[in-house]
Parts: structure tokens; C-alpha cells; sequence
């Protein structure tokens, strides 16, 4: 698909609007950081998502959410979001959203947690079913093709070390704490590489490939798909590479990437075809991490950190937002 027939987002002023949800969203679950109840965080950052996303104006649907009508009543696949979502007339969206990444790193009161979502024009998300998705990520500004998911992760990192003009030996790889990957971090040391671990989270993990100060060469290993789509979105506007895979624990969940429209479910995804044509992106901070700052409250309110992008302009902005818990907001 050419970018003359990309899905296309017309509205720049819906990035800020983008922020006013995931803020919603990052402060109902901060009132839970820390008090053990994954569920409830997760549970007040959907609430309050959903309502703050009735007074955008979009007629979106969500392509990348909390999974079926059946299995999650609260921002399911398919369901119709935004002030145009029942009357029609608005901007033509599809989203994503993860209202809460890091559900448990909020209960723990654990680093990276934060409030996300991106939105596209229809058609402009990979749609991917709530299975895992086997993926690799670097940053901007690289030879393209410098790395392959298909490739062993000592010659990944041999091909990116030459490709930066430094050692194995300083390059960072960030994946999830988990047994599954014992065998890329085996295989990552013995090449010399260093490990960050980290124990949920991998949209941070993906993005912080195109974020300097998080110390991220490449990002490596499985985690969920929708959350691959969601990174895909970010580096699509901030910059990078990046590819997946979906991997499946039977049958059933292969057919089902079928009936999504998926021609080959064993294909393997480029960032192009993840997020396509405009794509915006937001996030606002649980936690606190190397990318975002969490909610900070202060007496009569509090304060959030949030980021949003455009890929259309490739611009990043970072929000700082005050808000007085005194002033009730204006229908």
C-alpha cells in the first residue's frame, strides 16, 4: 500500500486530545500503586479511559484492547468509542489501547507503568488476537535491515555493533524477566552484551530502543501483541525498527488470527505493516521510569508526565500536566 492509500488521521489537534485520555486513564489507576489489587488498578484505568474518550471527537473502534466483548465488558475489540461513536460524523479511527501496562508493576508500586493508546486511520492497525508476539526492535537513524527476527541474537548483535561502530560489549538488550527467555539471555551474555531485565512492561521495553537517556540498544523476546502493536505505533513516530511475529499455544488461536483478517498467521510483521499510515501515540506515566515520570500528587490535585507523537511530522512532545482535583471539569 502506497502512503497516498495509508489510512490517514486529518486532525493534529487530536494528539492533545489523545493525552487528556491516558491522563484520565494514568490517574484513576495511580490511586491504586502500590496496594497489591492488580485487578482493581487495572479496572479504574479502563473506567476512566472510557469515559474520558467521550468527549473526543472520533467515531473510532477499538482493534487493539482488553480482548473480546465476551471475555472483557470494558474497551473490547469492536467496540465504538468517542463522541461520534453512536450519532456518527466524526474522524474515522481505529485504536488501540492498553489502558494499564504494567498491571502488576502498579500494585507492586514497581517502575513503568503508564497509560497508552495510539489511533490510526481505519484500517491502519495490524489486527492482532491477545497472544504473544515474538519481536525485535532498534532504534533510528541505522542501516535499514540491520537486524532480523529470524537471526540468532549473538549475530543481531554482532550486525548492530558494527553498524553503531562500537563492541558487543556495550551495546544494552532489554527483555522480560521470564523463563521463556533463558535462552536469549544465555545466548545475549555469551556474545558479551549486557541484560536489562525488566518485569513487565514491553511497550517501555520496545520504545526505549528510540529514547536515549533509557539506555536501550535493542529490545528482544515475546510479549503480548497487542502491545507489539502499540510500540510499532510509538517507533513509527518517534523512529526505529521493528518486527513480529505471533505465536500461538494452539489451533484455535491460530484460526482466530484468521477470522481478524490475518491471510498468514505465521507471517512475519514489519513495523509498516503493524501501525500504517498516520499514526498518532500517547502515554502518561503510572510510575515512574526512565521515560516518563509517575502521578505526583500535591495538596488539592495532582501531576502527571505524558508523551505524544505524530508520525506524520515525527514529532514528539512531552506534557506536563497540573490538575486541581477542587475544579470539576467541564462537560
Amino acid at each position: 500500500m502506497s502512503d497516498i492509500d495509508a489510512p490517514q488521521v486529518v486532525d493534529r489537534n487530536l494528539a492533545l486530545e489523545l493525552v487528556r485520555v491516558t491522563e484520565a486513564a494514568a490517574l484513576a489507576a495511580a490511586r491504586w500503586v502500590g496496594k497489591g489489587d492488580k485487578n482493581a488498578a487495572d479496572g479504574a484505568a479502563v473506567e476512566a479511559m472510557r469515559r474520558a474518550f467521550d468527549t473526543v471527537g472520533i467515531e473510532g473502534t477499538v482493534v487493539i484492547g482488553e480482548g473480546e466483548m465476551d471475555e472483557a465488558p470494558m474497551l473490547y475489540i469492536g467496540e465504538k468509542v468517542g463522541l461520534f461513536a453512536r450519532t456518527g460524523g466524526g474522524v474515522q479511527a481505529d485504536i488501540a489501547v492498553d489502558p494499564l501496562e504494567g498491571t502488576s508493576l502498579t500494585a507492586k508500586a514497581g517502575p513503568n507503568a503508564m497509560a497508552v493508546l495510539a489511533l490510526a486511520g481505519k484500517g491502519g492497525f495490524l489486527h492482532a488476537p491477545d497472544v504473544y508476539m515474538d519481536k525485535i526492535a532498534v532504534g533510528p537513524a541505522l542501516p535499514e535491515g540491520v537486524v532480523d527476527l529470524d537471526l540468532k541474537p549473538g549475530e543481531n548483535l554482532r550486525r548492530l555493533a558494527e553498524a553503531k561502530g562500537v563492541p558487543v560489549s556495550q551495546l544494552t538488550v532489554c527483555t522480560l524477566d521470564r523463563e521463556r527467555h533463558k535462552d536469549i539471555i544465555r545466548a545475549c551474555r555469551e556474545a558479551g552484551a549486557r541484560l536489562m531485565l525488566i518485569p513487565d512492561g514491553d511497550v517501555f521495553g520496545v520504545v526505549a530502543v528510540s529514547q536515549p537517556e533509557a539506555g536501550v540498544d535493542m529490545y528482544l523476546g515475546w510479549g503480548g501483541a497487542p502491545e507489539g502493536v502499540l510500540a510499532a505505533a510509538a517507533l513509527r513516530c518517534i523512529g526505529g525498527q521493528m518486527q513480529g511475529r505471533l505465536i500461538y499455544e494452539d489451533d484455535s488461536q491460530r484460526e482466530r488470527a484468521r477470522a481478524m483478517g490475518l491471510a498468514d498467521p505465521d507471517a512475519k510483521f514489519g513495523l509498516e505493516e503493524m501501525a500504517r499510515g498516520e499514526v498518532m501515540f500517547a502515554a502518561t506515566g503510572v510510575t515512574s521510569g526512565p521515560m516518563l515520570r509517575g502521578v505526583r500528587y500535591v495538596p488539592g490535585g495532582a501531576i502527571t508526565h505524558s508523551i505524544v507523537m505524530r508520525s506524520k511530522t515525527g514529532t514528539v512532545r512531552y506534557v506536563e500536566g497540573h490538575h486541581n482535583f477542587a475544579v470539576k471539569p467541564t462537560p
